[in-house]
């Protein structure tokens, strides 16, 4: 698939039509904070590195990220998640406000903390992660309210993505509470699974997201033998419309692209990443990209080929950080590729 100065230009135009496309993203939320400085000598205490702060960055995480992306590429998020009652929350409110990300629907929980990860670093090196968050299902009542709201909101959506880091939000109730009310009200689902959880568990969704290895995963294939065989990635992506109902499934292979499946046809979009300093969030911005294609009406292949331009941009900062317009515009036009 060769992408010419003529398709480029159509590209581009073609991001107008992202505009106040509304996507509604339900799954787990998060802060993204991060520590940075020098490192220059060993702890005496341990044999540990002793790093000199010097900067200190709060960002949106998980869920929020795919609706900063979903706002900065032009669209309008809307979230439903669940945060806890602190100052993670407050800050995550804060950042949201910020980044134009609505949270009017979201669902606090007196019973759980608000995710955040906080990555202590020197230059593009993680020193440690430290994870604060609880990973199990929500309560019945708390589910109940995070229902109520996807029923609340669902008909301004022109999309709904579930948003799934298995973190505890997303339960098998919840995928089939929303594959009806979508049905119901006739907006397309796309899920970015977790390769914690089987490919029926997404039953019902119109289209799946995963990565190779989540792919397998979801699958229930032979990893190993799948790895030897690339080839046998046409065998997942099938054994994945089977097991989860999708017609469409968007595999993403890092530097071999995408491979599309859509009902009996098969598609691939190249990578067009010319440096990659960190993949961390990458999946966000692709996922969000397609949202507001399949919003916009487009053609899968086309909206794959913008998500993967957008997941070019990203990789090559550091931590999870949103794509805007004008670098992607800019990129289309100068990234080598396809």
């Amino acid at each position: 698939m060769n992408i010419g100065t003529e398709q480029r230009q159509d590209l581009i135009q073609t991001l107008n039509s992202f505009k106040n496309k509304k996507v509604l993203i339900i799954g787990d939320v998060g802060l993204d904070e991060y520590v940075m400085g020098d490192v220059r000598r060993i702890s005496p205490e341990a044999p540990v590195p002793v790093v000199e702060v010097t900067e200190e960055d709060k960002r949106l995480g998980l869920a929020a990220n795919v609706a900063q992306n979903v706002s900065s590429l032009g669209g309008i998020p809307l979230m439903v998640g669940v945060v806890g009652r602190d100052v993670g929350a407050t800050t995550l409110q804060e950042i949201c406000h910020k980044a134009n990300v609505s949270w009017d629907y979201m669902v606090h929980s007196e019973r759980r903390p608000t995710t955040r990860k906080m990555r202590i670093m020197t230059g593009p090196h993680h020193i440690v992660r430290v994870d604060y968050e609880m990973r199990k299902y929500l309560s019945p009542e708390t589910e109940a309210k995070v229902i109520h709201r996807i029923n609340e909101v669902i008909g301004q959506a022109d999309v709904v993505i579930l948003q799934d880091y298995n973190k505890g939000v997303i339960s098998q109730n919840l995928v089939k509470q929303t594959v009806e009310i979508s049905k119901k009200h006739g907006k397309k689902l796309l899920v970015d699974p977790t390769r914690a959880n089987p490919g029926e568990f997404y039953y019902g969704v119109d289209l799946i997201k995963p990565n190779y290895e989540e792919s397998v995963a979801l699958s229930g294939l032979k990893f190993d033998e799948l790895r030897e065989n690339p080839n046998k990635v046409l065998e997942v992506g099938r054994a994945l419309q089977k097991k989860t109902g999708a017609k469409e499934v968007v595999l993403t292979r890092g530097k071999e692209g995408m491979t599309i499946f859509s009902g009996d046809k098969v598609d691939q979009v190249p990578t067009f990443a010319r440096k990659v300093f960190d993949v961390t969030g990458a999946g966000d911005t692709v996922i969000a990209a397609i949202s507001l294609g399949v919003a916009a009406q487009l053609p899968l292949v086309k909206s794959c080929t913008i998500a993967n331009f957008a997941a070019g941009v990203v990789v090559g900062k550091v931590g999870c950080v949103p794509c805007e317009i004008p670098e992607l515009k800019e990129y289309i036009q100068t990234a080598h590729g396809g």
